[in-house]
């Protein structure tokens, strides 16, 4: 036991960015496959964007309830069977005869999906005495890099061994992940069983009744709506000449995410500088320019462009989290729940609308469109996001919806 016990902040810290990586390896992989699972089933692009949309919209169903369960029940024990339990659907995915069992298998990942991320920053802040700020800082790499990783990996088999082949090496992934993340994840020491006093419903309803928080929330559904919108729907535009880029080229794309992590990480520092406001502000105005630089048929052009519009829904994601948890006045844990629901339906909307779309003159008018969200996301935060009292200020509580 006194050997062991240096190591344990260790492990610990690894299992954090394992949970991390794991709940995101899955949640957006098919993107880069999705003109060749257009083409495999005949879909448009707009039905074959259903399979993003059903995780994401599974996500918003589920995330409140994975923390009522957690605070019942302990953290580990949703964790670690969420883990487990989302490989399986993920593994069955590469059984589907037909577009719509893959889309029922998508559904269950994404209904497994919170059991990870929102309860493992309540983890971080419960267990670590010192250095929870480097947990969850380490938490948020883990998930940029499982979102990027999950993204290539499928793209790459895919390409080499078919669609099939991409869900069996996620789902092994994620079972290998699942084990480490039991293995190393030390139960919760601090860890109260409790009951909520009120009805998730009524709580919730409080929080919209806040005009702060209301407006806030809309701003987390644009926020994913203009990140999924643009990364759901640019795989269609780059796989068409002039560019037709193959699926692998088009897995590589997503490097693009990790600039927005290397970026992110400064946004707090931003915030703290010059006010959530101007932070989102200054965010979705670069992210306006990104998306309509990939207009230019120059490939290095669309890169630059992705990259500014994902950094800008980071940095904008950053301010939007952190505002919930300085302007909620009571139950700030269920307020940043509700955010993260509102979130997750905005990126279920913005992987379908565009689709609407897209018998039109394609690209331009989804940009058309994504510019306009982002626009009245800017123009929500300039009429309801007051400055708040410095002491009102925290850093973000929501960490655990990064990546996109």
């Amino acid at each position: 036991m006194l050997e062991s016990a240096p190591k344990q902040p260790g492990t610990r810290t690894a299992a954090v960015v394992l949970a991390g990586f794991c709940a995101f390896t899955t949640l957006f992989a098919p993107q880069p496959l999705l003109p060749m699972l257009a083409r495999v089933f005949a879909l448009t692009p707009g039905r074959a964007s259903l399979l993003v949309t059903a995780s994401t919209l599974a996500v918003a169903l589920a995330a409140p309830f994975a923390g009522v369960v957690a605070d019942r029940f302990g953290r580990k024990r949703v964790i670690v069977p969420a883990a487990f339990l989302l490989a399986v659907p993920t593994l069955l995915a590469a059984t589907s005869a037909d577009f719509g069992q893959l889309l029922f298998w998508r559904f269950l990942q994404g209904v497994f999906t919170p059991g990870i991320f929102a309860v493992v920053i309540a983890y971080v802040n419960e267990e670590w005495e010192y250095g929870a700020g480097a947990a969850t800082a380490a938490y948020v790499t883990g998930t940029v890099l499982g979102g990027f990783s999950g993204r290539v990996l499928a793209a790459y088999v895919a390409a080499a061994a078919g669609w099939r082949w991409a869900f069996i090496a996620l789902g092994v992934v994620n079972l290998l992940g699942a084990a480490a993340i039991r293995a190393w994840l030390p139960p919760g020491r601090r860890f109260t069983s409790e009951r909520s006093r009120q009805p998730l419903a009524i709580g919730m309803l409080r929080h919209l009744r806040n005009p702060r928080l209301a407006a806030t929330y809309v701003v987390g559904f644009c926020v994913m709506f203009t990140l999924l919108g643009t990364f759901t729907y640019v795989n269609f535009y780059l796989a068409a000449p002039p560019f037709s880029l193959s699926t692998q080229a088009l897995g590589q794309l997503f490097v693009v995410y990790l600039v927005g992590a290397i970026i992110t990480p400064k946004a707090g520092r931003m915030i703290d500088r010059v006010g959530h406001r101007f932070a989102l502000v200054a965010a979705f105005t670069a992210g306006a320019a990104g998306v309509a630089l990939t207009l230019i048929h120059s490939l290095p052009a669309v890169m630059a462009g992705l990259t500014l519009a994902c950094s800008g829904v980071f940095v904008g994601n950053a301010a939007g989290s952190s505002y919930v948890g300085s302007a909620a006045t009571e139950a700030r844990a269920s307020a940043v729940g509700l955010y993260v629901t509102f979130y997750y339906v905005g990126g279920s909307a913005g992987s379908a609308v565009p689709g609407m779309l897209w018998a039109h003159p394609t690209w331009g008018a989804c940009v058309g469109l994504i510019a306009g969200v982002q626009a009245l996301t800017i123009l929500l935060a300039l009429i309801f996001w007051k400055p708040l009292p410095k002491a009102m200020v925290t850093a973000p509580l929501t960490a655990a919806i990064e990546e996109g």
